[in-house]
């Protein structure tokens, strides 16, 4: 689900990696239709969905020669979610519009393979519920939190603390002076790791790492104090876990991300990839700092949203989605995104225990302030 995004299209290149292993049943994209209709060709899945319903004619009208079912909208990209005839399910919409599959797909007790972010925290108390419920496996896909999945296997023993690393962005060396004027071009060039345009200015923010720190509180049973970040420029180090004993387990590799979405995608079996190693006589030193939270405030916001609870990581989720999108047109700048996101957590009315329908009109609510 998401196959025309950064993950989705390394997803694939995994799954051409391993044609024995691995066969496409579906793929869905919302917008881009022309890249869409080249996997489905190249993949032969059993259907495609295109979630913008002006461009199903587009789509059918290209595959008609093929044995590919196409469908559009909302409607039927949750439906495809729960289809008997997949085995797992890959999670890569954007945004909020990832949690209905997230949750369908749970609820039919399909492996879910999570790299949407914004399911766990916009409604990781649903979410959760519906795994267990439904004894339905849920297997990280963040780098992060593939990283802290892998360490904790075989480790019985109490969790003390992990340890979410980050990159710290492009911005790092920034001085806040200079903050004020940098142009979406400017955030997009992340200097690590390859990701869509979202997730790459949520880096350069660090509200990525701040919606992960919300993630990992949901997957791991972990209280807030239990979890720390880290800056590591090098991106070597994709997170660590201390154990009662004081012993740290850490997961090396390079930053890519085709070694997390093989890992859930080939669980519990590590198969073979052909991608760089890491040359340990070149690397030099590896680094770790304390993040500077006054520079990058999302982080702070995150770790607020999710004390307060109930409703409110689902409203900075929504904010931040929303002021991004308008940073990324240029109608505001770098520094408002963090502003504006801190004005919607402050407005919005709390819900402590909100049901999906709460969350969807809470979803629209911080939207609608944004827009304001």
């Amino acid at each position: 689900m998401g196959s025309t995004g950064s993950i989705g299209v390394q997803a694939l290149e995994v799954i051409a990696q391993h044609p024995d292993a691995f066969s496409v049943e579906v793929l869905t994209a919302q917008d881009n239709a022309a890249l869409l209709i080249e996997q489905a060709v190249a993949f032969q899945p059993n259907a495609v969905v295109i979630g913008n319903e002006t461009k199903y004619a587009e789509v059918a009208a290209a595959l008609k020669k093929y044995p590919v079912k196409v469908f559009a909208g909302a409607a039927s990209l949750c439906g495809v979610a729960a289809w008997d005839t997949a085995d797992m399910v890959l999670s890569a919409l954007l945004g909020f519009a990832g949690l209905q599959p997230a949750l369908n797909a749970l609820k039919a007790g399909k492996p879910l393979a999570l790299a949407n972010k914004e399911t766990l925290v916009v409604a990781g108390a649903l979410v959760m519920q519906a795994a267990r419920e439904h004894r339905a496996p849920l297997l990280p896909v963040d780098s992060e939190h593939s990283a802290i999945f892998q360490c904790l296997l075989g480790e019985p023993g109490a969790i003390e603390k992990i340890y979410l690393t980050a990159s710290g962005g492009p911005f790092l060396h920034t001085l806040p002076e200079q903050m004020e004027k940098i142009t979406p071009n400017d955030a997009l060039r992340h200097p690590n790791w390859r990701m869509g345009a979202k997730i790459t200015v949520d880096s350069a923010t660090m509200m990525n790492k701040g919606l992960e720190v919300i993630e990992a509180h949901w997957l791991f049973s972990l209280p807030a104090e239990k979890i720390a970040v880290l800056v590591h420029p090098q991106s070597i180090v994709h997170s660590m876990v201390q154990f009662a004993d004081g012993a740290v387990k850490a997961q090396l590799g390079i930053p890519d991300m085709k070694l997390p979405i093989q890992y859930a995608l080939g669980f519990p079996q590590r198969l073979p990839l052909a991608a760089p190693r890491v040359d340990f006589p070149e690397m030099g030193a590896l680094t770790f700092f304390a993040p500077d939270e006054e520079k990058f405030p999302c982080l702070a916001f995150a770790r607020e949203a999710l004390k307060r609870g109930g409703n409110i990581p689902c409203a900075m989720s929504a904010a931040n989605e929303a002021a991004v999108a308008a940073f990324l047109q240029e109608r505001i700048t770098f520094l408002q995104i963090a502003r504006t996101v801190e004005k919607v957590m402050q407005r919005i009315p709390f819900i402590a225990a909100p049901t999906l329908a709460d969350l969807q009109q809470t979803d629209a609510a911080a939207r609608a302030l944004v827009k304001n």
